[in-house]
C-alpha cells in the first residue's frame, strides 16, 4: 500500500557529499557531511567507500545519525566515497530505494547517488528494458546508473559522459569507481554543488555547510554542465555539456539551501533577512510584533521587523525532533500533527496585532491552522505574509510539491484565500522583490513554479500524470 501526504510544504529531494582524503577514513567524514546535509532528505541515508579495489556500500532507512554507529561504519574501510541523504518524492519510503545504488559497468563495479528528477525518466527506462535491462527501484539514479552500465563505450569515464548527453532535467550526480570519484551537475544548475579542499585532498558536497562542518575550505562552484573527476593525480575538470541558460532553483535560495550556506557566494540567512526587507516595503501592515513560522520564515521576518521597525518577537516554539508520520490523527484530533511541530507562546501572542512570515502557502490547511492557533491563544489581528509569490506550476526539477490543481492560489483569488485562512491581511513578495533581495540577475534562476516558465521542456501533462501513476504502482509492488 502507498501512503499518501499532503503536500503542505516544499521537500526537496537530497543531499550528495563525497570526499578523497588518502590517509583518512572517508566513511567518518562522509557522516558528518551528511549530518550537515540532512535537511535535504530526512527518510533514508547511505554511505559507499572504496579501498581502492572493493566497493562497500551501507544504507538504511532513517535519519543519519540513526542508520550510522561505530558497529556499522567501522567495516566502511575506505580512503574515497561518497554518501547521501535522501527524501523520497513519491510518497512512500523503502530501503531499495535508498542510495547510494550499488551497480556494474563491464566488469567494474561503481556506486552512484544523485540530487535530482529527469524529465524522460519514462522514455529512458523503456528504451532500456526493450533492450533487457531489468530495474529494481522507481528511482531516476537507477536510470543513469543502467545507461552507464549499458553503455558500449571502452571505459567507465566515456560511458557516463555519454550518459550525461543523453538524460534531460535536473540532477547533481556522485559517481564512486574504484579510484575515482565524479562530480556532474545539469546545464541548467538547478540544484548547487560545491567543491571544497580539505587537508591538501578534494570534497564535493550539495551545500557549502557540509564542508564547514569538517573544516573543509570553499573552492568554488562546481558550474553547470561541468564534471569534476577526482583521483590520484588530484582533480581534472571538464565542461561536458552546452549551458544554454543557467536555471537555479530559486526555492534554494528561499527555503532549502541551510541558511549559513553560501550560492553565488551569498549567504543564505542575508538573502533571506533581505527577503523580508522587500516584503515590508511591498506589503506593510499595522501590527504590535513580527513572528515567524519558524524554521525557514525566521530570517525573513527579522528582516521584515527591521524595515518596517515593528519588533520582532519569537511566537512559536517549534519541535525540531519531529519528522514526517503516516500516522493520521482521530477527527477530535486533526490539528494534532501541526502542535507536534509548532506551540504558540501565549503570553507573547495574547491581546498583540501580528505579523506573521513563512516562505510559502501551498494548499493552504497548514497555514489555516497556524492562523487558528494563534487566534486561539488570544490574538487580536493576524497578518499573512509570504517571501515568495504565489505558488502556481508543479515543478519537474526534483522539488515535490503538489499538482497545479491542488494549489490554493490557482483556485482563489487573493482576497478568497484571504478569507479561507482568516486572516486580516495577506500578502506575497513579487518576483521582482525576489529578484532585488537575491541581488542577482533574473536570468539566472528558474521560476517556473510562480510564472510556469520551464527551462527544461516538461513532458505532456497526460504521459507526465501516466508515468506518475506507473512510478506508485511500482513502488506498491516493491513494498
Amino acid at each position: 500500500m502507498v501512503n499518501k501526504i499532503s503536500k503542505e510544504k516544499l521537500n526537496e529531494k537530497c543531499g550528495v557529499f563525497g570526499v578523497y582524503a588518502p590517509g583518512k577514513s572517508a566513511a567518518k567524514i562522509i557522516f558528518y557531511g551528511l549530518q550537515a546535509l540532512q535537511h535535504r532528505g530526512q527518510e533514508s541515508a547511505g554511505i559507499a567507500v572504496s579501498d581502492g579495489e572493493n566497493i562497500l556500500v551501507f544504507k538504511d532507512l532513517g535519519l543519519v545519525s540513526r542508520v550510522f554507529n561505530e558497529q556499522n561504519i567501522a567495516p566502511l574501510q575506505g580512503q574515497i566515497g561518497i554518501g547521501h541523504t535522501r527524501y523520497s518524492a513519491s510518497g512512500m519510503n523503502i530501503w531499495k530505494n535508498s542510495q547510494p545504488l550499488y551497480h556494474m559497468f563491464k566488469n567494474e563495479s561503481f556506486a552512484i547517488a544523485n540530487n535530482g528528477n529527469l524529465t524522460n525518466t519514462n522514455e529512458i527506462r523503456n528504451k532500456l528494458i526493450e533492450k533487457g535491462v531489468k530495474f529494481e527501484t522507481n528511482t531516476d539514479t537507477e536510470v543513469i546508473a543502467s545507461l552507464i552500465g549499458s553503455s558500449e563505450k571502452d571505459n567507465i569515464e566515456d560511458a557516463i559522459k555519454e550518459t550525461v548527453s543523453k538524460i534531460k532535467g535536473c540532477y547533481s550526480i556522485l559517481i564512486l569507481t574504484k579510484d575515482k570519484i565524479f562530480g556532474i551537475r545539469d546545464p541548467h544548475g538547478f540544484r548547487p554543488l560545491v567543491l571544497g579542499s580539505l587537508d591538501g585532498n578534494y570534497v564535493i558536497a550539495s551545500e557549502t555547510c557540509a564542508l564547514d562542518i569538517i573544516d573543509a575550505k570553499f573552492i568554488r562552484e562546481i558550474d553547470p554542465g561541468e564534471i569534476i573527476i577526482l583521483d590520484k593525480d588530484g582533480i581534472r575538470s571538464q565542461m561536458v555539456l552546452p549551458v544554454d541558460k543557467i536555471s537555479m532553483c530559486i526555492f534554494e535560495l528561499i527555503y532549502f539551501a541551510r541558511p549559513d550556506s553560501y550560492i553565488y557566494g551569498k549567504n543564505m540567512f542575508a538573502v533571506r533577512y533581505r527577503l523580508g526587507q522587500e516584503l515590508a516595503k511591498e506589503c506593510p501592515a499595522d501590527a504590535d510584533i513580527v513572528i515567524s513560522v519558524p524554521d525557514s520564515g525566521t530570517p525573513a521576518a527579522i528582516g521584515y521587523s527591521k524595515e518596517s521597525k515593528i519588533p520582532y518577537a519569537e511566537g512559536f516554539i517549534k519541535n525540531r525532533y519531529v519528522g514526517r508520520t503516516f500516522i493520521q490523527p482521530e477527527q477530535k484530533t486533526r490539528d494534532i500533527s501541526v502542535k507536534l511541530k509548532l506551540n504558540p507562546l501565549r503570553d507573547i501572542i495574547y491581546g498583540k496585532r501580528l505579523v506573521v512570515v513563512d516562505d510559502s502557502i501551498v494548499r493552504g490547511t497548514t497555514s489555516k491552522k497556524i492562523v487558528k492557533m494563534l487566534y486561539d491563544v488570544g490574538a487580536r489581528g493576524v497578518h499573512l505574509r509570504i517571501t515568495c509569490p504565489p505558488l502556481l506550476y508543479p515543478c519537474y526539477y526534483g522539488v515535490d510539491m503538489a499538482r497545479r490543481d491542488e494549489f490554493i492560489a490557482n483556485h482563489k483569488t487573493l482576497e478568497d484565500i484571504r478569507e479561507f485562512l482568516k486572516v486580516d491581511s495577506l500578502g506575497y513578495l513579487s518576483i521582482d522583490g525576489l529578484v532585488k533581495a537575491v541581488g542577482e540577475s533574473k536570468e539566472k534562476f528558474c521560476f517556473a513554479c510562480f510564472n510556469g516558465e520551464y527551462p527544461v521542456p516538461v513532458p505532456d501533462n497526460q504521459e507526465f500524470s501516466k508515468h506518475l501513476i506507473n512510478k506508485e504502482k511500482r513502488i506498491s509492488s516493491n513494498a
